[in-house]
This record gives structure tokens, C-alpha cells and sequence, in this order.
């Protein structure tokens, strides 16, 4: 035990001594980034909850993607309506629609503070390194951002309203990947390039972006039964040759009931989104981590009793609040419409966990690639810390997803062993020392991407 934790002091103090630099990436990959044969997949990039921007149809206003303006501010009744989700009795959570347009993914995020304008990185970090690879985005080209001449179009930008229960998006996934494929096919058509095979992606997704995506694979747009998945076809991996997974929370993440409890400001320059508002949204409760990893004092959080005796978001929600959101029900009514919508979506989160967590190997021929961060301390368990909830104990992650989340650790349960044991199969995960936004912005996550996308064999 002395000699390893010896050991352990010298890898520390020779690494911090270290000067070693990044290489120049372009002198490995500018030559593979120039070719463009049907042995290279186009790229389809999946941003995480809040990284897509949201449009109102009727308005043109700003639901979500900059802060200024006539942005929806969540404390005034308009602003709270619009970036809520809808709430209704008698109807599912896919029948619940507001009908937002969604306007692209935020490769950067607009902010206006006291008349001055600012633009904040969100995904432009990943839009570069594929960029460096060589990959033509069409967003960018379609907008004007970058002239790429006569080339074809070959990273894709999905947008979806992350608000949304992730099944629905998966669906919507579905839809997306199925247009781009003759889209590829037929510009290769039009350029007498010969396809021996049909086309098939690799899928670059952030966050929560990866959690859809793994639902994709394993189910396509299949609906579960109730709360029961449907048959495990594995029909989304018929288009997906490698999937890359970036800080994803397959076993979710603490900050998610936080949030939901709590609510969260995102800037103190700005207002606030309250526990009403984000409990509306059905696919924070699929963020949720579960029971079985973080054992509570508070009980298991995905039962609606357990909201109830806490007094947590939906189950108490503010008569100011509701009444901004449900102005046109009767204010005895309103209670009972939040309680029934919090039941629909934790009926909805538990069905979607019940659907990825189920232990599955993917076909030969499709790849689950992880990215993650293991170097911050990162929420795990949460109780009253003076007088707050909040949270109690951190382990290792990348400040918002734990690394025993993004590998889907089961070994969180208690019962530990030497092997990682996991419902993923993974073809390779690669360890960051990077918090969740940061993991796209790391010169060893560009090099390893590259390598993967345009040089490993297939």
C-alpha cells in the first residue's frame, strides 16, 4: 500500500513538472481532411439540453438562445408561458405543443448586458474541430458563415426543443437522419461518385444530446408499452456506424433534481427559471440520476410520493406562478392539472430509464465511443445543507456529470468489483481533465476525434 501511494506522488510531481505541448494537429490530419471518399461518414452533431434555440412561430421572440431584448424572461407571465412547457388533463406529454421553432443549435449564445453586446462559445468549439477535419457543415454554409465553394455538405447540426421528453426527440431523430441520408446520396449521385453501400453517420453528441441518441440506436422510433420498453431492434444502428458520447449522464446527474427543486439562475444579471417552470420541461426528470446509485434519506425520487411529502416543484408549485402558466383554468383546477402533468412525467422519465439502462451489445458494425471528465468534483447525493437542499457528497466527474455516470457504473449501487459494470457496451472511453463544457475544448479530445473520424480503420 506505501510503495503504491509512493508511486501515486511521483506520477503527480513529474506530471506537474511537465512541458510537454500539443502537437500541431494539422500535420496529422490536414491530408486525411482533404479527402472525401464514401469510406468517410458524414457527421451528425446532437447538442445537450439547453443547446439548441427555440423560436416562438407567432411572435418571432426569442424562447431560448440569447438574453436581451425581447427574450422570454421567465419572471414576466408571457416570458414564463413560452418557455414552459405546455400542461393539459386528458392529454399526453406528445400531445402537449406549443409549436416552438427550433432555430438551429447554439454554437454561440447572444447575451446583452446593460446595452453591450456579447457572444458566448456554446458548441463552436466542436464545429472547429470537425471543421479542421474537413467536414463542410451545411448550418454554416447555408447562413454564409463559411464559403466552401462547390464542396457537398457533410456535418449536419440536429437541433431539437430539449424541453421535450427524449423519446419524442429520438423519434424526431429518426426523421432528420433518414432526410440527410438521401440528401448525401443523392449529391453523390450528382457527382458521379460511385455508393457500394448506403450511407451511413457517425454521430457526435454533448450531454443529453447522447441520451437520445442511445435510445435511437437501440429502438429507433418504436414507443414504449406504458412504462416498458419496446422490442430491442436495434433499428437506429441500421444508420449509425460509430456514436461518440461527450460528458453524457447515462445514470443521470444530482444537478438535474437540484435544479428541479431549486430552480437555477443563470446569471445573477438575470432572471430566474423556477422550480415551476423547469418542472414542466419532461426531459429534466430523464436527467434525473437514479435511486439505486444515490441513495436518499429523502426516498426514491422518481416516485410521485416523494415530491409530494417534500413539497417539490410541481407537487407545491406557486398560485402566482401557476396562474401565469394556466390562465385560462379555474384556479381550483390548476393544482390538479401541475400534480397530473409531474405524474406524466415521471411515468415518462421512468420508462425511459427502464429502456436505456437494459443491458444490450450493439450490432457488429456500430461503435459507442465515450468522452469524459473525471478530474472536478461533481454532485452525487443531496440533502439539507443549512436549511438548503443541495449538494452533500461530490465524487469524481466533470462538475455536472460523475464519472461513474457517463460509464454507467453500476458499481454505484455498493456492490464494487475490480471489472467496470455496465449495461453499455463500449468500444472505447477516453478520460478528460475538463469540466462538461470544457471536454469539447481540450486538444487531446480534438486529436482523439480526428484520429476516430478520419484515420482508425473501419
Amino acid at each position: 500500500m506505501a510503495q503504491r501511494a509512493i508511486f501515486l506522488v511521483l506520477l503527480v510531481v513529474l506530471g506537474c513538472k511537465s512541458t510537454i505541448k500539443p502537437p500541431v494537429l494539422g500535420g496529422f490530419y490536414d491530408r486525411a481532411a482533404a479527402y472525401h471518399g464514401t469510406e468517410r461518414n458524414p457527421v451528425i452533431v446532437i447538442p445537450g439540453v439547453l443547446g439548441s434555440r427555440l423560436v416562438d412561430p407567432d411572435t418571432d421572440r426569442v424562447i431560448w438562445g440569447a438574453f436581451g431584448g425581447d427574450y422570454a424572461d421567465p419572471s414576466e407571465p408571457d416570458g414564463a408561458r413560452l418557455i414552459a412547457h405546455r400542461m393539459g388533463q386528458g392529454k399526453t406529454l406528445r400531445e402537449l405543443h406549443d409549436g416552438a421553432r427550433v432555430a438551429g443549435a447554439l454554437d454561440r449564445l447572444d447575451v446583452s448586458i446593460f446595452g453591450i453586446h456579447l457572444s458566448l462559445s456554446a458548441y463552436a468549439n466542436l464545429l472547429i474541430s470537425l471543421g479542421a477535419g474537413g467536414y463542410q457543415d451545411q448550418d454554416l454554409g447555408i447562413a454564409g458563415a463559411i464559403d466552401y465553394g462547390t464542396d457537398h455538405y457533410t456535418c449536419f447540426q440536429f437541433p431539437y426543443d430539449w424541453r421535450r421528453d427524449n423519446i419524442e426527440n429520438a423519434r424526431a431523430l429518426k426523421q432528420f437522419i433518414l432526410e440527410k441520408r438521401k440528401f448525401v446520396e443523392d449529391g453523390n449521385k450528382k457527382r458521379g461518385i460511385k455508393q457500394t453501400k448506403p450511407v451511413k453517420f457517425d454521430i457526435i453528441a454533448h450531454s443529453m444530446g447522447g441520451l437520445l441518441t442511445r435510445y435511437f440506436l437501440r429502438y429507433g422510433d418504436a414507443e414504449p408499452q406504458g412504462e416498458a420498453p419496446p422490442p430491442l431492434t436495434w433499428e437506429g444502428a441500421e444508420y449509425v456506424e460509430r456514436a461518440v458520447l461527450i460528458g453524457t449522464p447515462n445514470a443521470g446527474s444530482a444537478e438535474a433534481l437540484e435544479q428541479l427543486v431549486n430552480g437555477v439562475r443563470f446569471s445573477r444579471l438575470f432572471s430566474r427559471y423556477t422550480p415551476t417552470i423547469l418542472g414542466t420541461m419532461p426531459s429534466i426528470y430523464q436527467l434525473l440520476h437514479r435511486p439505486r446509485h444515490a441513495q436518499s434519506k429523502f426516498g426514491d425520487f422518481m416516485d410521485i410520493a416523494v415530491w409530494e411529502k417534500n413539497n417539490w416543484g410541481l407537487a407545491n408549485p406557486s398560485d402566482k406562478e401557476l396562474a401565469m402558466l394556466l390562465p385560462d383554468a379555474p384556479a381550483g383546477e390548476r393544482r390538479a392539472i401541475a400534480h397530473d402533468h409531474l405524474a406524466k412525467c415521471l411515468s415518462r422519465a421512468r420508462a425511459f430509464h427502464t429502456a436505456i439502462d437494459r443491458p444490450a451489445k450493439p450490432p457488429a458494425g456500430t461503435q459507442l465511443i465515450l468522452f469524459a471528465g473525471d478530474a472536478v468534483p461533481t454532485p452525487m447525493r443531496l440533502g439539507l445543507k443549512d436549511g438548503k437542499f443541495r449538494a452533500i457528497e461530490a465524487v469524481p466527474g466533470d462538475g455536472t456529470v460523475a464519472r461513474y455516470s457517463a460509464l454507467m457504473d453500476e458499481r454505484a449501487d455498493g456492490n464494487w468489483g475490480p471489472m467496470l459494470r455496465s449495461p453499455i457496451h463500449w468500444t472505447r472511453v477516453q478520460f478528460l481533465f475538463q469540466d462538461h463544457l470544457g471536454l469539447t475544448k481540450a486538444p487531446a479530445f480534438t486529436d482523439n476525434l480526428l484520429y476516430l473520424l478520419l484515420e482508425e480503420p473501419r
